[in-house]
């Protein structure tokens, strides 16, 4: 099986990008991998950073795994990013948020059992 070993998620903004993120998941970033074109994320699971890039377009859309959608939604708003209204599905609550630059992503709540 192929499984996914290292993302980036494009931003015009690396300095806001790290802001952002670590406000709202508590992200730490690995300063020997990173500089000014590149925050990589310490200890994440496959691997992953922020690219910088001159227009952030629409790529894969990432689901992030979280305990609370809903204070997650809150917080992304308080941020300066934007939430839409959770859904519920039989694989747990999601919901189509964007961080303060507009990159899309989606915070996951699995259903138990999930």
């Amino acid at each position: 099986m192929i499984q996914l070993g290292y993302f980036t998620m494009d931003t015009e903004n690396v300095e806001k990008a790290r802001a952002f993120y670590s406000a709202l998941f508590g992200w730490t970033f690995d300063e020997a991998e990173s500089h000014p074109n590149y925050a990589h994320v310490a200890g994440g699971q496959p691997s992953f950073g922020f690219t910088k890039v001159e227009r952030a377009k629409a790529n894969s859309h990432l689901y992030f795994r979280v305990e609370d959608v809903e204070r997650l939604c809150a917080r992304v708003v308080e941020l300066g990013g934007k939430a839409a209204i959770p859904s519920e599905t039989p694989s747990g609550i999601t919901a189509v948020v964007s961080d303060d630059q507009g990159v899309s992503f989606s915070l996951w709540q699995p259903a138990p059992g999930f």
